[in-house]
């Protein structure tokens, strides 16, 4: 699996309700940019069919795919690394992400390490319906306290991303905030 340093500072969340709209997003991410294979809630068959369909049109896109999963998952679906909390090293080299609500959380194991942090909610999501948000101060906050570079996440948008730039934000990730007809960008 190819090392990709820097990571990418733009990635696309995959989720069930994105239905077919998610290979316009895919299509429409530039090049470089990074995918987070979630679809929890599918059988292990029609999971791994999708996820097959994905790495082909990310391979020809040249994105990264990250498979949220263990690395053990990831090495064996062939993905360019693993999404997750997992603690466990994969004897190959991938890149690692790891998802942050709390600041607390920045001690973990996982969060050493990952290549990337993705901290949220920063905004109202859709994904999190009433969760509470962090918002840009406390996000802000939590990011200073990384040793990681830190990609925000929840209800992010390019110009959110734009107006959080001075606040150690490496880069930003979203589901809707990448859908059909939002303008693409790493910002």
């Amino acid at each position: 699996m190819p090392a990709y340093h820097p990571p990418p500072r733009l990635w696309l969340m995959t989720d069930e309700r994105q239905g077919d709209e998610l290979f316009a997003a895919l299509h429409a991410l530039p090049r470089g940019a990074g995918v987070i294979f979630r679809h929890y809630r599918l059988a292990p068959p029609a999971r791994r069919a999708l996820f097959e369909r994905v790495r082909r049109i990310a391979r020809k896109r040249r994105l990264v795919l990250l498979l949220a999963g263990t690395p053990r998952q990831a090495l064996a679906w062939r993905a360019d690394g693993v999404h997750g909390r997992s603690p466990l090293r994969s004897p190959h080299p991938m890149m690692r992400t790891v998802p942050v609500h709390r600041a607390f959380e920045l001690q973990s194991r996982a969060v050493r390490n990952a290549d990337l942090v993705l901290l949220s909610p920063v905004f109202a999501t859709r994904s999190h319906p009433g969760a509470r948000v962090l918002g840009r101060l406390r996000f802000g906050l939590i990011a200073r306290r990384a040793r990681r570079p830190v990609v925000a996440l929840g209800g992010m948008t390019l110009r959110r991303a734009r107006a959080m730039r001075a606040m150690r934000l490496y880069g930003w990730a979203a589901i809707d905030g990448l859908a059909k007809g939002t303008r693409r960008s790493s910002g």
